[in-house]
Parts: C-alpha cells; structure tokens; sequence
C-alpha cells in the first residue's frame, strides 16, 4: 500500500498480501430487476427453469451462459435475494468483483440474512482489497451458513484487515493529536494578539493601579516578553531616559509605576529607593537595577531579551 501525505503526518506503507488482488472491471452496470413488478406464480416457476439451466451451465464452465439465464430468472422474480446472490457468485467466477458487489448488495436488501450475499459480496471486496469490509461480511456469512470457502477466504484477508485496521487507528489517533495542536495554536496564537493588544510597542505605559499591573504582567508573560518595572515617585523627574529606551526596544515591555499612586508595589516587589528598575521575566523578578544608567539598564535589556 503506498503511503500518504498528511501535512506534516506521513504514512508509512502497509505490509500486505496482495498477491490476489485484482483491479475493477469497467463493463457498464449488469441488468437489475424491477422490484415495483408484480411477480406471478408463472414468473415464479420460470425464473426457477432459468435458474435451473444456469446451475447446469455453471456445471459445465460455461459462466457468461450462466449469467445470462440468472439475468433472466431475476427479471422474472426482482424480490428473490437468492438470484443476485448465485449471479454475484458466478460474476466472482469471471472475476467482476464490482458486479458481484452490486448483487451483493441487492440481494441483501432484499435479505439481510442471505449468507450467500453476504459471502459473494465479501469476496468481492476482498477481490478489490476491501480488507476490513470483506472481512465483516465473511463473518457474517460464517455464522449464517459456514463452509470451508468462507473460512479459507477469511484466513487469507483476516490479517490484512488487521494490519489495515491497526494502520488506520494509528493515523485517525496522529491526525487528531494533529488537529488538537492546531486547535491549541491558534488559541494561543489568539490569546498572544489579546495580550499584545494591551500592550504597546514602543511605548511606555503608565500604571494606575495594583490590578492593572497585574493585567500587564499577565499579558507580557503569556508572550514571553521582557518587562522592565520602572519605579518612581513625582521626586524623580519625568525621566525621559524610558522613553528612549522604550523606542530603542519596542519588543520589551516598559511599564511606569509611581509608588505614591500604587502603594502597594512598594512591599510587593522590595522598593527601597526610586527610581528602581524591576526586570521581569515570565512573571518572575530576574534582575533588579538602581538609579538612572542607561549603560547599565540597556545591558540587562539585552542580556534578558
């Protein structure tokens, strides 16, 4: 069996015993009965006449005659499941597998207990490589009415749609680990452009507030951004060395925070003199920088970026 390309899943061949294996036929569709038909007593008896004749053709090899007169037994009596299944068996004989599968199928909606349809149309599929599907209705058969066919047909297929069976469950498993990834990506693909909406390139952001703080963190850990807590108080200038900094490191998060407006921070994160730089990396304090150097604080940008 050749192997298929999935993306990024590629399946690998199947080992199998094909040796049997035979291709569709391209003849157009056998005559099917009409099942609307009124089917007589007469009809009766002569499509049993035409089965008669095709059992003797049959007898003597002459398989092509055989259908001819099981063609004409089930345009006499369309309702009788026995009739397609003896024409799916002869079709089998002349290897046309695909026409042994349609009188399969017809003598099985008439009867879905005819062990004859359910064997020919398992052969069939096994004709085709149908592996898993001729191996369903051989057992079927099996326990409808067992014969020696159906059981050596089934020792030859029963390993190849074993080893299809494992093949498929194997690769239906990667491809749905394959679509949870993707599934999982573009969440987080989705929840890295919510986070990155609140912050700002380039930029430095005020906080306002010990919850808003936390938001910010929150957003540059989730994108596994460097955040630089720029500590101060009215005391310390405006500082336009941020500013800089900011626009010289678009992808580092700068966030201005004045210890008289959020109290807080200062027990938080150890504040003892300002201005205080804080680097932190996936929510944790890394680095923590003193006083205004440029030099300095463009180092630590650089070492933990």
């Amino acid at each position: 069996m050749q192997g298929t390309h999935d993306d990024d899943i590629v399946e690998s061949d199947v080992e199998l015993e094909i040796s049997d294996l035979i291709e569709a036929e391209k003849d157009p569709p056998q005559k099917m009965g009409n099942p609307l038909i009124e089917v007589t007593d007469e009809n009766k008896k002569a499509a049993q006449i035409s089965k008669a004749k095709a059992n003797e053709a049959i007898s003597d090899g002459k398989f092509s005659e055989a259908i001819d007169y099981l063609t004409e037994a089930i345009m006499l009596n369309p309702m009788s499941a026995i009739m397609y299944a003896n024409r799916a068996s002869v079709f089998i004989k002349l290897k046309k597998p695909s026409a042994a599968i349609r009188d399969g199928n017809a003598a099985l909606q008439i009867n879905p207990d005819s062990a004859k349809g359910h064997k020919a149309r398992g052969i069939a599929l096994a004709m085709l490589g149908s592996w898993e599907d001729a191996v369903d209705d051989l057992h079927v058969a099996a326990k409808l009415d067992f014969d020696e066919e159906i059981d050596s047909t089934l020792k030859k297929v029963e390993t190849n749609a074993k080893r299809m069976k494992e093949h498929r469950i194997k690769y239906d498993r990667l491809r749905e680990e394959k679509k949870l990834r993707e599934i999982d990506q573009k969440k987080k693909k989705r929840e890295d452009a919510e986070s990155a909406s609140v912050l700002k390139d380039g930029e430095v952001i005020r906080i306002r507030s010990a919850s808003e703080l936390e938001k910010k963190l929150n957003a540059a850990s989730k994108i596994g951004r460097l955040t630089i807590l720029c500590f101060t108080a009215p005391s310390c200038g405006p500082l336009s060395v941020i500013s800089t900094l900011a626009t010289q490191y678009p992808k580092a998060v700068f966030l201005k925070v004045d210890i008289e407006e959020v109290k807080e921070a200062t027990g938080e994160w150890d504040i003892t003199m300002v201005p205080c730089f804080s680097f932190v990396k996936n929510g944790k304090e890394v680095d923590k920088v003193v006083g205004v150097d440029k030099t300095s604080l463009e180092k630590k940008i650089a070492q933990y970026s």
